[in-house]
């Protein structure tokens, strides 16, 4: 299982997190996105309807309707009752219940960077875990720093 940190630092979570949410719906999988806030997950619904100008990426909250058809679901906890395989935890807390899938995608603020260095350690000490930094360059494109 594949975890991928990301430092939220130049690009916010609205432009990152749609970008990560179109490559996995195009290659077919499925994506549960993850938040603990409310608030934060009814703008991440208005967002993924209107990110981009000539697209959006089909999606619903949790418990709105068939979970079970949605490509991307949002939710208040890691339970996948779209089938997802991939997990993006974007309140900046780790769970471990994301080791539960495929791939997880753990975003991340600078008030939350001391959480996300634990989970790191703690993930380390992990069989079967691998995990990857992401930072952002000068020109505000992703590095795999680790």
């Amino acid at each position: 299982m594949q975890v991928d940190f990301y430092h939220l630092t130049a690009t916010p979570l609205d432009r990152a997190l749609p970008q990560i949410a179109a490559k996995v719906v195009d290659s077919g999988a499925r994506l549960l996105i993850v938040s603990a806030r409310e608030e934060q997950r009814v703008l991440l619904d208005r967002l993924l309807w209107s990110y981009r100008a000539d697209s959006f990426l089909p999606h619903a909250q949790a418990g709105a309707g068939d979970d079970a058809i949605q490509p991307i679901l949002i939710a208040a906890d890691v339970a996948a009752t779209n089938a997802a395989r991939h997990v993006a935890l974007v309140d900046g807390t780790w769970r471990d219940g994301a080791l539960a899938f495929d791939r997880a995608f753990h975003f991340f603020e600078d008030d939350a960077i001391r959480p996300a260095r634990d989970a790191w350690r703690a993930l380390g000490e992990r069989a079967g875990v691998e995990r990857r930094y992401w930072k952002q360059n000068d020109g505000g494109r992703w590095e795999q720093a680790a």
